[in-house]
């Protein structure tokens, strides 16, 4: 059976255009080749996304991953993400705390100082998106499943 494709229409700005135009020279394919990688990328990525029954905690290491995007580029508030982690969450176990999820929106320097009140011990050793990531871990057991 063949696959059915859709024509779709998106806006990017020109020095996006132009930087997947040369990626797409320097791999020697086609620009659309390098517009359905990155959205196969993305799909793969955080196929989580995609999972109805992943939720609450499930969901914090792939939100610190895109955290920057988050911030960025889709901006989101509080209410919005905490409804995109919390909103399906059928396990109180897995309920992210709204001080969490205002984690995922600060600024660097912010959350930088935030977790430093959190901990006892500041952790210099490590850059503070690692820092925030070992935080949420520790304090969701995310590594213990």
């Amino acid at each position: 059976m063949k696959e059915i494709k859709e024509l779709i229409s998106l806006r990017l700005d020109n020095s996006d255009r132009a930087a997947v135009q040369s990626v797409a020279t320097r791999l020697f394919t086609r620009e659309s080749d390098i517009y359905r990688f990155a959205i196969n990328y993305l799909l793969n990525r955080f196929s989580c996304l995609l999972d109805e029954t992943c939720t609450g905690s499930d969901l914090l290491l792939v939100m610190v991953d895109i955290r920057g995007e988050i911030n960025h580029t889709l901006g989101f508030k509080k209410h919005q993400l905490e409804k995109i982690i919390n909103g399906n969450n059928l396990h109180p176990d897995k309920y992210v705390a709204m001080v969490d999820i205002e984690l995922l929106l600060m600024p660097q320097h912010l959350l930088k100082q935030q977790l430093m009140k959190f901990s006892e011990t500041p952790n210099n050793m490590l850059d503070t998106e690692e820092w925030l990531k070992a935080y949420l871990i520790q304090k969701y057991k995310l590594l213990d499943a």
